[in-house]
C-alpha cells in the first residue's frame, strides 16, 4: 500500500511538471516502474521504445568528486539506450559542431548512428570524426563505417593511451558544441566498468555528451 501511494505521489508530481511544458504537439507518456531503474528502463524500452534518454551529470561544482553518480552511472553502463548527458545549467542550443570520438570504426549496425544522424539532420550540424589509435589497435579498427564516413565533414587520427586522452588532446583545438562517443565494454569508458560511479578525475565534459549504443565487443 505504501509503495502504491509513493508511486501515485510521484506520478502526480510528474504530471504537474509536464503540465507546465509546451510540448508543441508531442504526446508525452508517463511510465512508472517499481524496482531497479535499469530493469525498468529496459522493460519500458521493450514496451514503448525509447529513442533517447536525457539526463544531467552529478554536478558542475568543482568540489563535486563525481561526474556521474550511482544511478546515472548505472544507466550509462548497464543499458544500450542512446543517452544525452547535458551539464546542469547548460542552455541547450542547436550544436554547430559535433566531435565523434572512437577507437574502432567498426559498427554492428548503421542504426546505432540514428540519434547522431537525426541531430545532424535537424540542426544542420557539422560532424567531425576523431579516430584514436590506442595500444593494440588492429588494421580493421582503422576501417571506418561507410555511414559514419558519409555523415562526417572532417576525419582526424591521433594516437593516445586511451580514447578519452585522445579527446582531451583535440578538444580545445576543435571546440565542439557536443561530444559523441560509443558505449561499449572496452571502448570510451574502458577503465570505468567495474563501478557505477564515474569520477571527474576519470572523465568530465563541459558540453553535452551523446552516448550511442554498443558497437562490437
Amino acid at each position: 500500500m505504501l509503495q502504491k501511494k509513493v508511486a501515485e505521489s510521484g506520478k502526480e508530481r510528474l504530471k504537474e511538471v509536464i503540465d507546465k511544458i509546451d510540448a508543441k504537439g508531442v504526446n508525452i507518456t508517463i511510465a512508472t516502474y517499481n524496482g531497479s531503474i535499469v530493469d525498468g528502463l529496459k522493460d519500458i524500452d521493450k514496451e514503448l521504445g525509447i529513442d533517447l534518454i536525457i539526463m544531467a551529470p552529478r554536478s558542475n561544482d568543482v568540489t563535486e568528486e563525481f561526474y556521474l553518480g550511482y544511478t546515472s552511472g548505472k544507466i550509462i553502463k548497464q543499458t544500450d539506450i542512446p543517452t544525452l548527458i547535458v551539464p546542469k545549467g547548460h542552455v541547450m542550443t542547436p550544436p554547430k559542431t559535433i566531435l565523434t570520438a572512437f577507437k574502432s570504426g567498426i559498427l554492428k549496425r548503421n542504426r546505432i548512428l540514428y540519434p547522431l544522424l537525426e541531430i545532424k539532420k535537424k540542426f544542420g550540424s557539422t560532424v567531425n570524426l576523431l579516430l584514436v589509435k590506442t595500444p593494440g589497435y588492429s588494421d580493421d579498427d582503422l576501417r571506418i563505417n561507410t555511414a559514419l564516413m558519409d555523415a562526417s565533414s572532417q576525419i582526424t587520427m591521433t594516437e593516445a593511451p586511451t580514447t578519452y586522452l585522445g579527446v582531451l588532446e583535440r578538444f580545445e583545438s576543435q571546440q565542439p558544441d557536443m561530444l559523441c562517443v560509443f558505449r561499449r565494454k572496452r571502448g570510451f569508458f574502458k577503465k570505468l566498468w567495474e563501478k557505477n560511479t564515474i569520477q571527474k578525475s576519470e572523465f568530465s565534459a563541459r558540453v553535452p555528451v551523446l552516448v550511442l549504443s554498443v558497437k562490437k565487443d
